[in-house]
């Protein structure tokens, strides 16, 4: 792989703690709808995944449409389970710190969220305008659309970036793109098979702590000076 110029970072569960309490709101207004979606389920499958592609995938799991106001229902619920409760992940504002890096935001959700949720985090000002959505592209994750869009955006080669991801749909997406992809298991949604998924959907390295991302980028970076082995 050549030297990385570009860390790609997803939001929610790598930038804010945010997945657990959007999963927790998705159930609740599942149920509320009559569809059979447990919150187990809803952190197993659809995770990374955008909430058009989720309310997609339900029509079809059950045969029928889906209430048209649910997606407005969730953002809703969410909204209001952020307010008070959403934090950064933790580690991840000395970790931008260290980072010397170009980065990014690529995020399958939609650019209101995302412009809430970090703001609530304290960290929309790190990365505006380079904030990514998956409402920009055709396909969202595991599609590798969003992430060669972020690329070509911020004028960085595929080969030449990392992404940090919490998701399957997350890993898939950075593999599919040709990028180097890091699984990060820190967040309170990841269970303790979440490693073992990162790494079957392709993860090159998974790591559970921020304090650990500026050793694993710097690495990879001394991994391809020359004459390194």
């Amino acid at each position: 792989m050549t030297s990385p110029a570009l860390v790609i970072f997803d939001c929610d569960g790598v930038l804010i703690d945010s997945e657990l309490l959007s999963c927790e709101a998705e159930a609740a207004c599942l149920a509320a709808a009559g569809l059979d979606v447990s919150l187990q389920e809803v952190l197993d499958t659809y995770v990374g995944i955008s909430l058009h592609s989720m309310v997609a995938a339900l029509q079809v799991r059950f045969g029928r449409r889906v209430p048209p106001d649910l997606a407005d229902r969730i953002r809703a619920a969410t909204h209001a389970a952020f307010e008070g409760r959403l934090q950064p992940v933790a580690g991840i504002v000395a970790a931008l710190d260290r980072l010397d890096l170009p980065a990014c935001v690529a995020s399958g959700s939609e650019p209101a969220r995302l412009a809430h949720t970090l703001g609530l985090a304290g960290l929309w000002d790190r990365f505006a305008p380079h904030v990514f959505s998956a409402t920009q592209v055709e396909r969202g994750k595991p599609a590798p659309d969003l992430f060669l869009f972020a690329a070509d955006r911020m004028g960085a080669a595929p080969e030449t970036c990392v992404v940090v991801e919490d998701s399957v749909a997350g890993i898939q997406a950075a593999r599919a793109a040709g990028m180097r992809a890091l699984g990060f298991t820190g967040a309170s949604h990841c269970g303790p098979r979440h490693a073992e998924r990162l790494y079957a959907a392709g993860a090159d390295t998974v790591f559970n702590t921020m304090s650990a991302l500026d050793g694993l980028l710097r690495g990879s970076r001394a991994d391809h000076r020359p004459g390194a082995h």
